[in-house]
């Protein structure tokens, strides 16, 4: 890992010309000249890139899920750091965790510049603030098992460069989604992902190409870490928490496609199993009792698959 960032250089000074995420395209300042038509083409057609350049860092990209999963494996946390969009993409991120994979308060979180409960503005203006991102990353006591991911376009946003330096210093791993090649950000952490989307639609806007692309890098980060952690049967959502009628309705539907069990069985195996579509699964498919299938799934580390053959 190379030394931190000089703490002298003034964010003013930066060359912001520079960077890939603030240029601007050429011929693209008759914007509003065109039709409403022609800026919907011309903005998909924009957007289609963005999954060919998270595709050519697929490798990175798996390099970090494999650390995630052993990390939550050990008992450790995935902790986004992000400011502007790039800490409200990954703060949603964190949120559908614990309904979609049952994962317990606290094992995936965000730090958001300026606090999740500060206004837009308020939290584009914290991004300066170095301070607080020591601050923030100190409060979570890290420990080695925990996983710090920093998302940031530019790859130089000073609040998540330095909740990763002080990520890195307790001994944390450490990784970052950046849109700019070697940045101030790659340096910092182990494991960087690089996905390079060039110039945006509006000059500088990350929240678009480059968002899309946080947005497509964090849904694999979480949901690939969580298929390793056996949160999966297949392509089904084992663990979802159904907190309302339509996500008892999606349990329901997960159940029968995994047992193809007739709808009055699935209700009455879900109905013994507390509402927990994993152990209603393997009751089905092992033809036993929910208390049954609950000890062979502790028995078997939650592998609905190791359970179900006893």
């Amino acid at each position: 890992m190379a030394s931190s960032v000089d703490e002298s250089r003034e964010v003013g000074s930066l060359d912001l010309d520079a960077l890939a995420t603030e240029a601007a395209h050429e011929p693209g300042t008759d914007y509003d000249l065109r039709s409403t038509l022609d800026l919907a083409v011309l903005m998909n057609a924009e957007d289609e890139a963005v999954p060919a350049a998270v595709a050519e860092a697929t490798g990175q990209i798996v390099v970090v899920i494999e650390a995630i999963a052993e990390s939550l494996r050990r008992g450790g946390r995935l902790i986004y750091v992000g400011a502007g969009s790039s800490g409200r993409i990954a703060a949603l991120d964190a949120a559908e965790c614990e309904s979609t994979f049952a994962s317990p308060p606290g094992q995936v979180v965000a730090l958001l510049a300026g606090g999740l409960d500060a206004s837009p503005l308020e939290q584009e203006a914290a991004e300066d603030d170095r301070e607080a991102g020591r601050r923030d990353v100190a409060g979570l006591e890290l420990r080695p098992e925990d996983v710090v991911v920093g998302i940031s376009a530019s790859g130089r946003t000073p609040y998540v460069v330095a909740a990763l330096e002080a990520a890195a210093t307790a001994g944390a791993a450490t990784a970052c989604v950046v849109s700019v090649p070697e940045s101030e950000l790659e340096v910092v952490v182990e494991h960087p992902i690089v996905v390079v989307v060039g110039p945006e639609f509006l000059a500088g806007s990350t929240r678009l190409k480059a968002g899309t692309a946080q947005k497509l890098v964090l849904n694999m980060l979480s949901t690939i870490s969580m298929i390793r952690l056996g949160k999966t049967f297949g392509n089904l959502m084992v663990d979802v928490v159904a907190t309302n009628e339509k996500l008892r309705a999606r349990v329901r539907r997960i159940v029968r496609a995994a047992t193809g069990a007739p709808p009055d069985e699935v209700d009455a195996a879900l109905a013994a199993a507390g509402g927990e579509a994993r152990v209603a699964i393997v009751s089905l498919l092992a033809g036993v009792g929910a208390d049954e299938a609950r000890a062979r799934l502790e028995k078997a580390g939650q592998s609905i698959r190791t359970a179900v053959d006893g």
